[in-house]
């Protein structure tokens, strides 16, 4: 159970550090960014940051989910095949 509890003490802190680290990042394809810093105006430039800040989360949220169910199925197993 402790070690439960510390695993999920470090998901935690990685969770956080994952979640405030797009504040950091500045993501765009150097075609987005020749066409966006042309513009005198910024505010576009920063909504197409977030918007592929955002669309990159998608991929990470997907492995996370099938990583999460192979796992459950392994302690799953693990758990029905020493009780028998």
């Amino acid at each position: 159970m402790k070690m439960m509890m510390k695993n999920l003490k470090y998901g935690g802190l990685i969770f956080l550090i994952l979640l405030l680290l797009p504040d950091f990042a500045d993501a765009q394809c150097a075609m987005c960014r020749a066409v966006l810093e042309s513009e005198a105006n910024q505010s576009t430039a920063k909504g197409i940051n977030d918007g592929i800040l955002y669309l990159m989360v998608f991929p990470y949220l997907l492995i996370g989910g099938v990583g999460y169910f192979i796992y459950r199925s392994r302690k799953n197993k693990g758990k029905t095949s020493s009780e028998v």
